[in-house]
This record gives C-alpha cells, sequence and structure tokens, in this order.
C-alpha cells in the first residue's frame, strides 16, 4: 500500500462540496479511460487537483489510495488547505487522507500563481518518448510523495506547463482544468503518432 509521507491534520471531515468537482471528475474519468492513471497494486496512480482561489494556495485533490479514477463520488476529493514544510504536515478537510503528492502540488502552486490545475499522470510511453519531443525531465530520481521529489520539480518550473518527473510520471499545468487536461491529451497523442511512424518507417 502507498505510504502517505506526511502528517495530515483534519480542520473537519466534511465531504468537499465545490461546483468545478464535476469538472475534474471528468478530467480523472478520461485519464482512467487513456491508462494515464493506471492501477499499481489494487490502487490508482496519478493524482490530479485544482486551486480554490486566486492567489490562495489551498486546493482540491485526489484522496490517497483511490482503487479506480473513474465515476468517482464527493467522497473521493480532498481539499488541502496548506502545507507546513517545517511539521511535514498538511492541513485537510474530507473524509479521506489527500493524495500522496499533496506536498508536489503544494509547491507548484505556492511557486506558479499563475497555474490552477496540476494533473500529474503515469505512462510509460510518455517517459519513454520525452527526449524525442523536448520535454523537460527532472535531473534525478527521487521518491514518490517526498518533499525531494516536490524539490526536484521546482527547480526546474519557471515557465514550464508540462514536464516529466525522472523515472516516474509526467505533470501538465493550466491556467484552468482544460487546458492542464489537453495539453496531457497533446502530449499522448504526440507520443502515439511517433510511435506510429516509427513502426511504419520499419515496415
Amino acid at each position: 500500500i502507498m505510504a502517505v509521507k506526511f502528517k495530515t491534520e483534519f480542520i473537519n471531515g466534511n465531504v468537499p462540496k465545490n461546483p468545478r468537482m464535476e469538472e475534474l471528475k471528468y478530467w480523472c474519468n478520461k485519464f482512467q479511460d487513456l491508462n494515464l492513471t493506471p492501477l499499481y497494486k489494487g490502487r490508482s496512480l496519478g493524482n490530479l487537483s485544482f486551486r480554490l482561489k486566486d492567489n490562495e494556495n489551498s486546493f482540491i485533490i485526489t484522496a490517497s489510495a483511490l482503487a479506480l479514477k473513474g465515476d468517482l463520488s464527493d467522497d473521493s476529493f480532498v481539499i488541502v488547505h496548506s502545507y507546513d514544510l517545517k511539521e511535514g504536515t498538511i492541513y485537510a478537510s474530507g473524509t479521506r487522507e489527500p493524495s500522496s503528492e499533496s506536498v508536489l502540488h503544494a509547491g507548484v502552486y505556492g511557486k506558479r500563481k499563475d497555474i490552477n490545475a496540476v494533473f500529474h499522470g503515469h505512462s510509460g510511453k510518455i517517459l519513454s518518448r520525452a527526449a524525442d519531443l523536448n520535454i523537460l525531465t527532472t535531473k534525478r530520481t527521487e521518491s514518490y510523495g517526498s518533499i525531494a521529489l516536490a524539490e526536484s520539480v521546482l527547480e526546474i518550473l519557471d515557465n514550464e506547463l508540462f514536464m516529466v518527473m525522472k523515472n516516474h510520471g509526467f505533470l501538465a499545468l493550466g491556467k484552468n482544468m482544460e487546458e492542464a487536461g489537453q495539453l496531457s491529451l497533446k502530449i499522448y497523442e504526440q507520443v502515439q503518432s511517433l510511435k506510429k511512424s516509427k513502426n511504419n518507417s520499419s515496415l
């Protein structure tokens, strides 16, 4: 079972309510359909979030250890209000633990005020073709859910909207969910067409 590497302090145990969660569910479903949140040991990898309010770092994110990312109910999401780096504590609201990558999402929202959606998926195809598509990749491999993984992203983040975490997964960012989602689909399609052209050239 995937371990969460931070402490969660729950401000309240209410199921999050926000009209934009419907759009987040749509993208979770889409990622599931394309196998961008694949199953690993009975758990669906990847995590998607959106910023709650401009100029605030709170966000709604998928909960930890979801079996599948399709047809999610409201209690599959958690509000992350803030993150205390020194204490290694996330302050949250919801009925489940927030995603193990909440520290990574918190770091991106903290550094990039222009970003209101962070979609983290897993695709061996995208990772294997990152160099062919000139996709920026973190300099080193870090374990999931760690502060070190978040730091490896923040050190190359600048104004990037799509990057690969070495030997891990990809990160798509946008000023809204549509932008982050469409960017993920675009890169996925580019990888698919690279594969096709390679197959055609070997005929």
